[in-house]
């Protein structure tokens, strides 16, 4: 099946970047960026930070007090989770609203807090797990831009990630975990992360053939997924964790050292492992 004309050159249907984020992302990039130099970034789109503040301040997060600046945000939550959040604040307004994509916002903010949370216990880059997070499912959303009803029609039907990835190409001719990849180059994300976005519905075997910091941020995504996403396996941690031990050790990840730091992160973000 040949694909759409508005697909094939993937950059065509892909929303811009704001500028902001833009910068931002470059920002992330310099290993000596600096709280201060965050801050004043966000703080040039009034719209942008006054979103950020406002989120920070939800239940979501559980401080203690309220913060009133970007900067005091950045000084409780670090650098990589209020840069995440902004990459979130900017996906959600590049897309129009609609119930199927307000549920891919939620899982997408979950997922990307939680990895960046437990990378950051790993030694693992917490930025690079955050915005793989986040932008997991971002494809779909590209898809459904494109396409509303027919796109609905297939999220209907299909409910395993690999089937829908097949759907999707015997209808458009392209999956979303292509378009999702794409997009993160195209918002300027490093190369591992859009690379764990495009191999992320992958049979685990696969995953063997993806570069080792790819392996890592998709062995944490699945943990996250299965353990606070999914109402159907989450409903058996032990299940996820026999299953999920030797994928650990493949990867180089010290499988007592993950699995700790995901309970605390579950027990941080208040959602118990038994429910979705």
């Amino acid at each position: 099946m040949s694909i759409a004309p508005q697909l094939r050159n993937l950059n065509i249907d892909l929303p811009a970047c704001p500028s902001t984020l833009v910068k931002l992302s470059l920002l992330m990039a310099e290993e000596d960026s600096s709280i201060d130099q965050l801050a004043a970034l966000i703080e040039t789109d009034m719209a942008l930070s006054s979103a950020v503040v406002r989120t920070v301040n939800s239940a979501l997060f559980g401080l203690l007090k309220r913060v009133e600046t970007v900067h005091e945000g950045i000084r409780y939550l670090g650098m990589a989770q209020v840069a995440g959040l902004t990459y979130e604040i900017g996906l959600r307004g590049a897309f129009p609203p609609s119930p199927l994509l307000q549920n891919i916002w939620d899982r997408a903010g979950v997922r990307g807090l939680a990895m960046g949370r437990i990378a950051r216990q790993l030694d693992v880059d917490p930025w690079q797990a955050h915005t793989s997070g986040l932008f997991a499912e971002t494809g779909r959303a590209v898809l459904y831009a494109y396409d509303r009803q027919r796109y609905q029609e297939l999220d209907n039907e299909q409910s395993d990630e690999s089937l829908l990835c097949a759907a999707e190409i015997e209808a458009f001719g392209v999956s979303h975990s292509a378009l999702g990849a794409a997009l993160c180059q195209s918002w300027g994300l490093s190369r591992d992360v859009a690379d764990s976005v495009r191999a992320r519905p992958n049979g685990r075997e696969q995953w063997a053939q993806e570069r080792p910091g790819v392996q890592k941020l998709l062995t944490i995504g699945a943990a996250v997924d299965a353990l606070l996403l999914n109402p159907t396996t989450s409903a058996d941690p032990d299940a996820i964790w026999q299953e999920l031990e030797p994928v650990a050790q493949q990867v180089g990840l010290h499988f007592q050292a993950f699995q700790l730091a995901t309970m605390r992160v579950c027990e941080r973000l208040n959602i118990p492992q038994g429910e979705g």
